[in-house]
């Protein structure tokens, strides 16, 4: 019995794309992390070079890891770079993580043009096309894994965010709409849906006393999250575990929500 509840969540042989791994201490790493520990080959997509840290901190615990530098918001770029992952796993694929995303901060009357389309290019359009290319190749195995990186302003009106906002919300849209597609042909499409986690990016609020304890009053679990806990989330939902489960949002933020 023992022995059957592991291999549910055993990802050996299985084939990986991560994208937004361009740190060590972003949750894009710990995804990534999670997928290798559990077995799986794992092809990195990021925009930046310092993807490689995390490729060659993966591969020095002798993980089969590779890296591919492409801007997800340059559509010949994102097919190019799915293309080259598809041939470094060999050709076949049976995970997608959609983890690349941006944020830009301004007053809603004053966002420009430009960043919007710059967000909406990378945290939306990119989320689908990466997911389309994926389900055509998926769809021939009929069976694969897609997981979506939402936000907790995928069900909150953010502030002074309205591009990251209208992005993460239909991002869990979308992860409803590609399931009613696509569960049929053995795909599963869920999300996460990251709370406040102790990452780099998040460092400057956690460093603000004001704002650092505004957050804390907020999440009953009573502290920043951990975002090495996004490794046994990321292999529940690419692993047999979750098969009968698609279409879901799941929030990982200490109760956040519910406050």
């Amino acid at each position: 019995m023992r022995t059957e509840m592991i291999r549910k969540f055993d990802l050996t042989g299985k084939k990986a794309i991560v994208t937004g791994v361009g740190s060590l201490e972003g949750i894009g790493r710990y995804l990534a992390e999670g997928l290798c520990e559990a077995g799986a080959q794992v092809t990195l997509i990021n925009r930046s070079a310092r993807m490689y840290q995390v490729r060659d901190m993966l591969r020095e615990r002798g993980f089969a890891v590779d890296g591919v530098v492409a801007d997800l918001t340059d559509r010949e770029q994102l097919d190019g770079a799915f293309q080259q992952s598809m041939e470094l796993l060999g050709g076949r694929l049976d995970i997608l993580v959609n983890c690349a995303g941006m944020q830009k901060r301004e007053d809603s009357v004053d966002f420009t043009r430009e960043d919007w389309d710059a967000v909406v290019a990378l945290n939306l359009n990119a989320v689908f096309f990466l997911s389309q290319l994926a389900a055509r190749e998926m769809k021939k195995q009929h069976k694969g894994k897609i997981i979506n990186i939402a936000s907790m302003l995928s069900y909150l009106g953010g502030y002074r965010v309205p591009a990251y906002t209208a992005t993460k919300t239909a991002v869990m849209g979308l992860t409803r709409a590609l399931t009613n597609e696509w569960i049929a042909d053995g795909i599963n499409v869920n999300a996460i849906a990251p709370g406040y986690i102790a990452t780099d990016m998040n460092r400057p609020l956690m460093e603000d006393p004001v704002r650092n304890q505004e957050i804390l009053s907020r999440i009953p679990a009573g502290g920043w999250g951990d975002p090495e806990s996004f490794k046994a989330v990321a292999v529940f939902l690419a692993s047999e575990a979750s098969d009968y489960i698609s279409g879901v949002t799941l929030p990982v933020d200490g109760g956040f929500l519910c406050r």
